[in-house]
Protein backbone atom coordinates (compact mmCIF):
# COMPACT_ATOMS: atom_id res chain seq x y z
CA UNK A 1 0.00 0.00 0.00
CA UNK A 2 1.11 3.22 -0.48
CA UNK A 3 1.57 5.84 2.29
CA UNK A 4 -1.54 7.77 0.92
CA UNK A 5 -3.60 4.57 0.16
CA UNK A 6 -4.24 2.10 -1.66
CA UNK A 7 -2.31 1.81 -5.22
CA UNK A 8 -3.92 3.17 -7.96
CA UNK A 9 -3.13 0.70 -11.02
CA UNK A 10 -4.24 3.22 -13.22
CA UNK A 11 -0.82 4.98 -12.46
CA UNK A 12 1.42 2.02 -13.08
CA UNK A 13 3.44 1.90 -16.04
CA UNK A 14 1.05 4.09 -18.13
CA UNK A 15 3.94 6.70 -18.95
CA UNK A 16 4.90 4.70 -22.52
CA UNK A 17 1.92 1.91 -22.55
CA UNK A 18 0.64 1.41 -25.52
CA UNK A 19 -2.82 2.80 -26.29
CA UNK A 20 -5.30 0.75 -24.05
CA UNK A 21 -7.80 0.01 -27.80
CA UNK A 22 -4.68 -2.14 -28.62
CA UNK A 23 -3.86 -4.04 -25.40
CA UNK A 24 -6.34 -3.10 -22.85
CA UNK A 25 -4.85 -5.38 -20.24
CA UNK A 26 -1.24 -5.03 -18.26
CA UNK A 27 0.61 -7.04 -15.89
CA UNK A 28 1.69 -5.51 -12.33
CA UNK A 29 4.18 -7.62 -11.52
CA UNK A 30 6.11 -7.59 -7.52
CA UNK A 31 9.47 -9.00 -8.76
CA UNK A 32 10.96 -8.29 -5.37
CA UNK A 33 8.52 -10.99 -3.84
CA UNK A 34 8.79 -14.13 -6.20
CA UNK A 35 9.77 -16.95 -5.17
CA UNK A 36 11.15 -18.69 -8.65
CA UNK A 37 9.03 -21.46 -8.28
CA UNK A 38 8.63 -21.25 -12.14
CA UNK A 39 5.07 -22.23 -12.57
CA UNK A 40 4.35 -18.95 -14.49
CA UNK A 41 6.24 -20.01 -17.04
CA UNK A 42 4.92 -23.52 -17.23
CA UNK A 43 1.76 -22.29 -18.11
CA UNK A 44 1.92 -19.21 -20.06
CA UNK A 45 4.28 -18.49 -23.07
CA UNK A 46 4.82 -14.56 -22.03
CA UNK A 47 6.60 -15.76 -18.62
CA UNK A 48 10.50 -17.20 -18.31
CA UNK A 49 12.84 -17.46 -16.13
CA UNK A 50 15.91 -15.36 -15.72
CA UNK A 51 18.84 -18.15 -15.27
CA UNK A 52 20.88 -14.61 -14.07
CA UNK A 53 18.66 -13.52 -11.11
CA UNK A 54 16.24 -16.85 -11.03
CA UNK A 55 13.13 -14.95 -10.74
CA UNK A 56 10.25 -15.32 -13.60
CA UNK A 57 10.07 -12.04 -15.70
CA UNK A 58 7.25 -11.37 -18.19
CA UNK A 59 8.20 -11.19 -22.20
CA UNK A 60 5.82 -8.21 -22.30
CA UNK A 61 3.94 -5.93 -19.94
CA UNK A 62 0.80 -4.73 -21.69
CA UNK A 63 -1.57 -7.24 -24.42
CA UNK A 64 -4.37 -8.25 -25.75
CA UNK A 65 -7.51 -10.75 -25.45
CA UNK A 66 -5.36 -13.11 -27.34
CA UNK A 67 -3.29 -13.30 -24.43
CA UNK A 68 -5.45 -12.98 -21.50
CA UNK A 69 -6.06 -16.83 -20.97
CA UNK A 70 -2.48 -17.90 -20.39
CA UNK A 71 -1.33 -14.41 -18.39
CA UNK A 72 -4.51 -14.96 -15.96
CA UNK A 73 -3.19 -18.32 -15.61
CA UNK A 74 0.15 -17.41 -14.79
CA UNK A 75 -1.10 -15.17 -12.09
CA UNK A 76 -3.40 -17.83 -10.68
CA UNK A 77 -0.82 -20.43 -10.52
CA UNK A 78 1.69 -18.62 -8.56
CA UNK A 79 2.35 -19.71 -5.10
CA UNK A 80 4.38 -16.62 -4.07
CA UNK A 81 2.69 -14.66 -0.49
CA UNK A 82 1.07 -17.87 0.79
CA UNK A 83 -0.90 -18.14 -2.44
CA UNK A 84 -2.00 -14.86 -3.15
CA UNK A 85 0.22 -14.20 -5.82
CA UNK A 86 2.89 -11.59 -7.46
CA UNK A 87 1.85 -11.52 -10.94
CA UNK A 88 -1.50 -9.04 -11.18
CA UNK A 89 -3.48 -9.23 -14.79
CA UNK A 90 -4.97 -6.13 -14.64
CA UNK A 91 -8.19 -4.69 -17.30
CA UNK A 92 -7.04 -1.15 -17.93
CA UNK A 93 -10.19 -0.30 -19.35
CA UNK A 94 -11.98 -0.90 -15.51
CA UNK A 95 -8.65 -0.37 -13.81
CA UNK A 96 -9.70 -3.39 -12.25
CA UNK A 97 -7.61 -7.14 -11.17
CA UNK A 98 -8.87 -9.20 -13.22
CA UNK A 99 -6.24 -12.51 -11.28
CA UNK A 100 -5.42 -13.36 -9.45
CA UNK A 101 -7.89 -10.81 -7.53
CA UNK A 102 -7.81 -12.86 -3.76
CA UNK A 103 -10.14 -9.62 -2.44
CA UNK A 104 -12.85 -10.77 -5.12
CA UNK A 105 -13.37 -7.41 -5.81
CA UNK A 106 -11.01 -6.00 -8.66
CA UNK A 107 -8.92 -3.95 -6.13
CA UNK A 108 -4.93 -4.44 -6.72
CA UNK A 109 -3.67 -6.83 -4.22
CA UNK A 110 -0.02 -5.58 -4.04
CA UNK A 111 1.96 -5.33 -1.30
CA UNK A 112 4.21 -2.20 -1.36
Amino acid sequence: MAEDGPVDPSEIGERDAPPVEEKPYKIVFEANKCIAAGRCAEVSANWEMDLLSGIAKPLTYFFGEDELEHNVRAAEVCPAKKDRGVIHVVDRRTNEEIAPDPNGDGTLSVDW
